[in-house]
């Protein structure tokens, strides 16, 4: 079985405008890009497990969601640092359905269709909805400061799990690996 890194994308991977969809507002967080190709280095799958509800409010389509996800991966292939998968969840919350984080439905078909050993993987995303995914689906996390403000509350209970950016998340990753 392989091993993954779960990301969340708006505030994770790039900078969090609301509602991203068009290519040209497309801005990676610092140290991002290094990142990835770090984490693919220590043989990690990379997969994007995000919440998309400006489809499901009408905002966009979509195929606008697919062509960003494309354009990012054309980016990232040039540093060896290309996302294996996308999985997103167009829904609004209201829809109660089983694949909107914190809900574990999108890892779970990840999981599956990717063979990845949950145990030994991680989610990493900017809200205590990316942690709650990985405590429900049984994975690893980390709890980012680059995107969304985190209260103080939440950054004292996860104080352990708290880093600056995926940059600071994968050099953290990385120590674990080698030793």
């Amino acid at each position: 079985m392989d091993k993954a890194i779960f990301l969340d994308r708006d505030g994770t991977i790039n900078v969090d405008v609301d509602y991203l969809h068009n290519i040209d507002k497309l801005e990676f967080i610092d140290g991002t890009i290094e990142a990835l190709t770090l984490l693919k280095m220590q043989g990690y799958r990379l997969i994007v497990i995000s919440n998309q509800s400006g489809i499901g409010r009408g905002y966009f389509e979509a195929r606008d969601v697919e062509l960003l996800h494309a354009y990012m991966n054309h980016i990232l292939q040039k540093y060896n640092a290309a996302i294996d998968a996308f999985y997103y969840c167009p829904h609004v919350e209201q829809d109660m359905c089983s694949c909107r984080k914190p809900q574990t439905g999108l890892i779970d078909q990840a999981a599956k269709e990717w063979d990845i050993d949950l145990s030994r993987s991680y989610m990493v995303g900017d809200r205590e909805a990316d942690v709650m995914t990985a405590v429900n689906a049984g994975c690893n996390y980390g709890l980012l400061l680059s995107g969304h403000a985190v209260s103080d509350i939440l950054q004292e209970k996860y104080k352990d799990y708290l880093y600056k950016n995926l940059w600071d998340f994968a050099q953290h990753i990385s120590k674990i690996e080698v030793k």
